[in-house]
Formats: structure tokens, sequence, C-alpha cells
């Protein structure tokens, strides 16, 4: 079966390796074109346009930045949808606003294709380990033909619902649980350590007695030991999703004070120069 994987960034790299391994017969397109080697030598063929990269292919998976980077691939004479056969399924992964996806799902009707709506839960890390949580909704027959390459890619699988923007609606929302994790552990990071307590004793403590997560385990880490640099996820990009959580809290008329607030500490952060870190950096807002 062709596939097609468009944007080899942190995490679609990994994820396009895993369909790859697979034994999908794999053709890829990254701007960047270096980015494909390691899958080139690997056995997938490089395309040069998003448009030619889909010629003939039954799944295009996308993994992107944001919505202008999905757009940009998608439009136009030399975009992937207008090379995408009828009948062909559009697997896209990228982080992206609710509208678009609605309009997304629109277009994808329109032309005939098949579209599901597939962000993930995890780090670079657990994209490389195969141990991602995939969200996805779809059409019945949207979502059947998409599981093969959905289990090529993530440990868990959590079916959302029938329409697409159900998906990132909920990923939204789990990265605004995230960052105020991270806004709630860097306060109360300072708040011991003025009084004279170690962080690390407060970590150790908090994830024995009070909860235990990984989560909080694993960014607690990163904050205490202040592992922001190289990025997993960086700070700007965390901004980004704060700005899409807010705009999709406008038009569902849902007040959202905290991701409010979480957006101005995360603009804060990236003023001070920051935006490159990984977005745990977030803490450091309360340190300072």
């Amino acid at each position: 079966m062709q596939v097609t994987f468009i944007g080899l960034g942190n995490m679609g790299l990994p994820l396009a390796r895993h369909v790859l391994d697979a034994g999908f017969d794999l053709t890829v397109y990254n701007r960047t074109a270096a980015k494909a080697d390691s899958l080139v030598d690997a056995g997938a063929k490089r395309a040069d346009s998003p448009h030619t990269a889909v010629q003939g292919s039954e799944c295009l998976i996308t993994m992107l930045t944001d919505d202008k980077a999905l757009n940009t691939v998608l439009d136009g004479e030399d975009g992937a949808l207008a090379g995408l056969d009828r009948g062909a399924l559009h697997i896209s992964m990228s982080t992206i606003s609710v509208d678009l996806s609605r309009r997304l799902d629109e277009r994808h009707r329109e032309a005939g294709i098949h579209y599901v709506a597939a962000p993930v839960f995890g780090r670079p890390e657990a994209a490389k380990a195969k141990t991602l949580a995939i969200l996805f909704s779809g059409s019945t027959e949207a979502i059947k033909r998409a599981q093969p390459f959905l289990q090529a890619m993530g440990q868990r699988l959590l079916e959302v619902g029938r329409e697409p923007s159900l998906a990132n609606s909920v990923k939204l929302a789990g990265n605004m649980l995230i960052a105020a994790m991270l806004q709630a552990v860097g306060e109360s990071f300072a708040l011991v350590e003025k009084s004279g307590l170690p962080p690390q004793c407060f970590l150790r403590i908090v994830n024995g007695a009070v909860f235990k997560s990984p989560v909080y385990e694993n960014y607690g880490g990163m904050i205490v030991d202040e592992r922001f640099d190289p990025a997993g996820f960086p700070l700007r990009m965390g901004l980004k999703d704060l700005r899409l959580v807010l705009a999709a809290a406008a038009q569902t008329q849902t007040p959202m004070p905290l991701a409010k607030l979480l957006h101005d500490h995360a603009l804060d952060a990236i003023n001070r120069g920051w935006g490159e870190l990984d977005w745990s950096a977030l803490a450091k807002v309360s340190a300072e």
C-alpha cells in the first residue's frame, strides 16, 4: 500500500520511520529536503513537492507545525489536496485550530477524500519509542481505514468521535492542562525554595504522597534540573497552542481565565528570549 508522509520534524520523522518499518511503500516530502535523507537511505522515496508526493497514494499523513504550514502543503495546484485521488485518506496529526479542522473536513468531503484528525499526546522521545497516545476522530469508514497506520505509529489509540474537530478540541484542552501544571509546579517550587526546602525534595514528596503522575514526574524533573535545552516542545509552540485554546474558547463562548493567564505568562517568557527553550521553562517565569 502506497503511503505519503509530509512533515519530518522532531515528531514527524520518527513517525514516518514507524510507517516505513511497518512495511508500507512510503513516499516522503519535507520543505527541508535533507531531513528525509535517513528515510530515503532506509528505502523511502523522496518527492519534490506535496502534489507529486501524493500521486497514486492511498493515504496521506501530515505532521506539520501549525495551520499555516498545513494549508501551504494542502492548497493550490501544487498542493497535496489537488493531487490525492478520490477515495484516498488523509490523516492529519498536526495540532491545529478547531476551526481549520472543521473547514478541512468540509473540503475533504467535497473532494471525495476521507479525513481523520489524529493529534497526539507525547514528546519526541515517545514518538521514537512508539509510545504516543493518538487521539482520532472521523467517519466510521475513515477510521476503519486509518487504523493500520495509527497502530504503526502509537501505543494508545483513543477514539474521540465522528466529527474530526473533536480530536483537535481534546488535544488543545489537554495541552491547556499541561500548561496549567507547569504554572502550578513553577509557583510551588518557588514557594518551597524560598521557604528553605530544595525543590527536589518537594517533588519526591508530591509524587509519593499527593499523586503519582509521570507527567508531573517528568516535567518536574526537567524544571528542577533546568533541562530546557534542547527543547522537545519549544515554548513558542506552546504559546501557539494557548492561542488556539483561547480561539476555541471564544468560538464556544467558554470563559477560560486560567488559559488567558497562561497565554500571558508564555508571552512573558518569550519576551525574555526563551522561545526556543522547552515549554517547561514556563515555570521559570514564577521562579524569576
